[in-house]
């Protein structure tokens, strides 16, 4: 049923999005899928690398170290923005085509009332792209 899974990585915060990766790699080996990682960074150096070069560097080797723990064919995608933060919502969902994923896993947070002003992530990825979204909240909510 599902190709090739995309899943946006914050590598500053991994620690987040342990439930996601944890159903990324049970997706994987159920659909027999391989896995697209993709990170946006900046072209400023970060609190992750000084670099794109080295973001990407790191981004394929979290890619690998992942593929370990499912054993899926991996991948992955570095968008390079002038606005990571502004524009990461346009990113991932041009991200979904470049990649060709038919399936995308994200975290996401709780509802909350502000989210009628500021949608989620996931929720605006979902409206403006053709791929199935797979939400994954924290499990202590």
């Amino acid at each position: 049923m599902y190709n090739k899974i995309m899943v946006p990585i914050d590598l500053a915060h991994l620690e987040v999005l342990e439930p996601s990766l944890a159903a990324v790699a049970d997706l994987a080996r159920h659909y027999d899928a391989e896995v697209c990682y993709v990170g946006v960074t900046g072209n400023a150096p970060g609190s992750v690398a000084r670099t794109p070069e080295e973001f990407t560097r790191k981004l394929e080797a979290f890619a690998q170290e992942r593929a370990k723990v499912h054993g899926q064919p991996v991948s992955t995608h570095t968008i390079i923005s002038p606005d990571p933060i502004a524009d990461l919502d346009d990113d991932l969902i041009q991200a979904i085509e470049d990649v060709g994923a038919d399936l995308v896993v994200m975290p996401t947070h709780p509802p909350k009332h502000l989210d009628v002003i500021m949608p989620s992530h996931g929720g605006k990825v979902a409206i403006h792209t053709k791929a199935s979204v797979f939400l994954i909240r924290p499990k202590n909510t």
